[in-house]
Parts: structure tokens; C-alpha cells; sequence
């Protein structure tokens, strides 16, 4: 980090995402005031100490995303000695936590022991045991101490601990050392997701799983698999064998991916796409597909006036709600044909006159896209999840309105009559940005896409920035919920797994940057490149 001359002077520092403030540890053991935030709740300046022989002043720690608040110390830091140090646990629940650090920086595990010189404790604190996490941030606040060769990481859930233990590895990775003090940390935005397009390529499970442990590394939360479209359906089907493509993911592997991205913290959140996107469906059921007045047919789409298609899409929510425990759904609902011509009603008469049928003689193609998306969401609302659909799946001007918990992930603002993001917001609605310029990376650079860079999120792009390049007002913040990273694979063999992983490397930690801290970062570009080769 850039020293000034007030670092040099003792006092503090703030520069982007991080705040020091020089402190002196009292005596104790390690705890106690260790992990007690100045009485103003930030970091702020004390006294100046005195000099000492031994060690000079820490810096804050050099970690993706970077730590929010550090409080400098003098001391000689921690590393793993992995003779004598171990990670013991103060709480059965953090046992997975516990092995997991352990095995990563070659430690023993030590289960509930009492902590000693060269140990990690990790623990979980209430506001009862006096603390919580990181300025009572939430489930996914920590705070880092490291004091008297020990290092103690709390937060008041497992989740805070886990992102503490990804801070100290990165911390003493490439044979470095924790610096000395406390990090008090939290992430801005509680969805920061990265979503993966298997169903246009397959991609081996291995090279997933290391995505997962790279995301959870990270401080991801959220993977999204699109698994269905119009090339191929990627995951076994009970109820509808007969759609599923030959290389494709079994149920068993599936279920070992969930639990390998729980043990990280991340949920996975699946998206079946309709009413478009669903060629692999009509493959096998061609009866369901879409054709316009000239009867030509209509790639992707089913019929939405026919029943039978609700039906299948309706097995195949229900089944897969149950293969993916987590609490989030994603309802796709973008680029439906029938809603990307000038006249829907002249062109699709079979679905006006269904329309009508339903909504009464006002009745148009977008009320009966909008219902297919409510009854969608019917279906998988059962199931406890917390639903999204693509901004252009919400219509406007019909008679009736998209159900008011669907969130929006605002992906585009291209379409046939596109909205502003700022129209979700004053609406009341809640918003996951994946503005497709500069969070899509579409393989092969279809239409106007280009591989977004790393360099640009990181010194362009925060979670305000949905469409284009413009921020909206500071006041929507709260109803951001956060943003996602997508791989696209629309031209499937421009790039292989290897070059998709190395091409979305620096964009993914210039994503999480942000999303863990809206601020401008206190790094450059290239250091902060330097930096993500030092913590790989």
C-alpha cells in the first residue's frame, strides 16, 4: 500500500478500500480489546506510540477482494509453522471450516483445544459474547485478529468466518506473513454471483469444481448454472428423459457439485429458460413450437397458448427445485420471439386470441408472456426461493404485471421497447446487475460483444452501473442487490475450457472488487494485477 507521509507519522490512512489506524496492543491474551472497535465504530487515530526496537507499524494486508478496515499494530505477524501450529475451533459448526484451512496451509487440526502460540482459532460470536463480526454487518462480517503469534477469526456466522479464513490464506501466501492488528471486514453487496453457460458447451465437472473452489477463494456466493436451450439440456431428467443431451451432468454429480460449492459458501441457483431458449425441449416435443402467421417456425420458443408446454416446463421446475436446495431460482424469461416484432398481436394470431381468452378483450401477447412467467413462478414458489427473471421478461402497458417479489437481473437495454433500470427501482423493485457491458463474456464475440477486460470493471464499473456506462442515483442503492459475472457460450468452440478460464481470471476478481467494495479501489491496475498472481 502507498505510505504518505501521515502513515509514516502515525495517523490514519483512508485510501479506497482501506482504513488504518495506528494502535498499541495492551496485554491480555489475545482477546479482549483485540477485537473491540473504537468507540466511534471506525477505525480512527489514538495516541501516537512509542517507538519500537523491534517492529515497525503494520500495513493493512494485500488480499482480493481488499479488507475493508485494518487497525495497525506492531508486532512480528503470523505465519504457519507447520510443526507446531494448528486451527482449532470453538464451535462444532466451524469444524469444516476448520479442516478445510488446516489441510490449505498444512496444519493439524486440532478440534476444540485450547488455543496456543502458532494457532488459528476461529469462533462464532453474538452480540452476547461481546461482538458481532464487523460492525454488526451481518452473517457474512469478520473480524481477523493477529496478536502474540496467534490469530483468532470471528463473525457471527459460519459463513464471516469462512471469508476470514480466505483472507488469511491469502495473507500468507507466496511465503508471507499476517501482519499484525485486526481486520474488521464485510462485503457491500450480500449477491455476488458468476453464472455459467453449460448448456451451449459442456464443460467437464472437474473444471466446474475448480471454478467453485476459485469463486469460494474469492468471496463469491452465488454460482448460476443455465443448463437448458436450444442446443442442449445438460442435466438428467427423471421426468423428461428424452430431452436430456448426451454429455451432460448426472443427478449424483450434480448433487456432489452443491455440496462442494456449501463447504465454500456458495449457492447454487439454476435457471431453466422459458419461454424461450427451450429448443431442446422441442426437439422432442416439435408440436410445442412457436410459429408465426406465415406458420414459420420460431427457434427457441414454445407456443405459450398451449398447454402442454406449461406442463412440461412446470415437471421440470418442480423436479430440479428439490435437486438444487438452495434459495434462489432463476426464471430466465428473456428474448421470447413472439415479443421481438413490431406487432406480436398481427404476427402470432393464436396467441392474441389466447390473450384475449384470459385477460378479456384488452388482452395482448404481453399479458400472456407475463402470466407464463407468474404461473412459473407458481410453480417453484412452493419450494421457498427467492425468484429472478432478465429484464426483458417484464412488459409493460398490458393489464396485468409481473408478480411483485420477482427480482430483475438487468442484463440488457437493447430490446424492443426497453426499460430504463431506473423504472424497476422507482417501482420497488430489487435488481441484480449483469450489465452485458462489461460483466458478459460471450464466447466467439457475437453481434457487438467483445470480452470484457479486468481493467475496466475495476476502474469503471460498480454495482450502480446497470446499463451502459452511467451510474443510477446513489438513493436505489439498497435495492441493488448485488451483480453477476456471466460466460456466455454462444459460439461454443471459439475458446477452450483452459482459455475460458484464463480469459475470465482478472475479470473475476476485478468483479468481486467491487461488489465486496463500491469505492475506488487504493491499488492500480497493475499492482493489483501483481497482486492476484501473488495470491492464486
Amino acid at each position: 500500500m502507498r505510505r504518505g507521509p501521515l502513515a509514516a507519522a502515525g495517523g490514519a490512512v483512508a485510501a479506497g478500500a482501506v482504513v488504518l489506524a495506528v494502535a498499541v496492543w495492551p496485554g491480555g491474551d489475545g482477546r479482549g480489546d483485540a477485537d473491540r472497535p473504537p468507540s466511534d465504530g471506525k477505525s480512527a487515530v489514538s495516541s501516537a506510540p512509542s517507538p519500537s526496537r523491534s517492529y515497525p507499524l503494520s500495513e493493512a494486508p494485500r488480499t482480493i477482494p481488499a479488507v475493508r478496515e485494518h487497525t495497525a499494530a506492531r508486532g512480528p505477524g503470523w505465519r504457519p509453522d507447520q510443526d507446531k501450529g494448528r486451527v482449532v475451533v470453538r464451535d462444532d459448526d466451524l469444524a469444516d471450516e476448520g479442516r478445510l484451512l488446516a489441510g490449505e496451509l498444512k496444519l493439524r487440526y486440532g478440534g476444540d483445544a485450547r488455543p496456543r502460540a502458532g494457532d488459528v482459532e476461529l469462533a462464532l460470536k453474538t452480540d452476547g459474547d461481546g461482538g458481532n463480526g464487523a460492525d454488526g454487518a451481518g452473517d457474512e462480517s469478520y473480524t481477523l485478529s493477529v496478536k502474540g503469534n496467534q490469530v483468532r477469526i470471528t463473525a457471527p456466522a459460519e459463513a464471516g468466518v469462512f471469508y476470514g479464513t480466505r483472507t488469511l490464506k491469502q495473507e500468507v501466501s507466496g511465503g508471507r506473513t499476517a501482519p499484525e492488528g485486526v481486520v474488521r471486514d464485510r462485503p457491500a453487496k450480500p449477491r455476488r454471483g458468476f453464472m455459467l453457460d453449460i448448456a451451449r458447451k459442456h464443460f467437464d465437472l472437474k473444471w466446474i469444481e475448480d471454478r467453485v473452489r476459485e469463486l469460494g477463494d474469492l468471496k463469491y456466493n452465488q454460482l448460476g448454472l443455465h443448463f437448458s436451450d436450444d442446443q442442449a439440456f445438460r442435466i438428467a431428467s427423471d421426468s423428461h428423459p428424452e430431452i436430456v443431451s448426451s454429455d451432460h451432468l448426472t443427478k449424483d454429480q450434480v448433487r456432489g457439485l452443491v455440496k462442494l460449492a456449501r463447504s465454500r459458501h456458495i449457492t447454487v441457483v439454476p435457471e431453466i429458460d422459458s419461454p424461450g431458449h427451450l429448443g431442446a425441449v422441442i426437439r422432442q416435443h416439435p408440436d410445442l413450437q412457436l410459429r408465426d402467421a406465415r406458420g414459420i417456425a420460431q427457434r427457441g420458443a414454445v407456443d405459450i397458448s398451449r398447454p402442454r408446454a406449461a406442463e412440461i416446463v412446470d415437471d421440470l421446475l418442480e423436479e430440479y427445485a428439490e435437486l438444487f436446495p438452495g434459495a434462489y431460482w432463476h426464471l430466465g424469461a428473456d428474448e421470447y420471439r413472439a415479443l421481438t416484432v413490431k406487432n406480436p398481436e398481427a404476427s402470432y394470431p393464436q396467441l392474441a386470441a389466447a390473450a384475449r381468452e384470459r385477460y378479456g378483450p384488452d388482452g395482448r401477447v404481453q399479458d400472456l408472456a407475463t402470466g407464463w412467467l407468474n404461473d412459473r413462478a407458481d410453480a417453484v414458489r412452493p419450494f421457498d426461493k427467492k425468484l429472478t427473471a432478465w429484464n426483458d421478461g417484464f412488459f409493460r402497458g398490458g393489464t396485468t404485471e409481473a408478480a411483485d417479489d420477482l427480482e430483475v437481473a438487468y442484463w440488457t437495454g437493447k430490446e424492443i421497447g426497453a426499460r430504463e433500470p431506473v423504472e424497476y427501482l422507482k417501482a420497488g423493485r430489487k435488481l441484480l446487475n449483469y450489465n452485458d457491458e462489461y460483466l458478459y463474456y460471450v464466447l466467439g464475440q457475437p453481434n457487438t460483444f467483445r470480452y470484457p477486460t479486468g481493467r475496466r470493471i475495476y476502474e469503471s464499473w460498480t454495482p450502480r452501473v446497470i446499463r451502459g456506462s452511467q451510474a443510477v442515483d446513489g438513493r436505489y442503492d439498497d435495492q441493488i442487490l448485488g451483480g453477476t459475472f456471466a460466460v456466455w457460450c454462444d459460439l461454443a468452440g471459439a475458446q477452450s475450457q483452459d482459455q475460458v478460464a484464463q480469459g475470465i481470471r482478472m475479470p473475476l476478481r476485478a468483479t468481486v472488487q467491487k461488489l465486496w467494495d463500491a469505492r475506488k479501489p487504493a491499488m492500480g491496475w497493475n499492482d493489483f494485477v501483481k497482486l492476484a498472481d501473488t495470491v492464486r
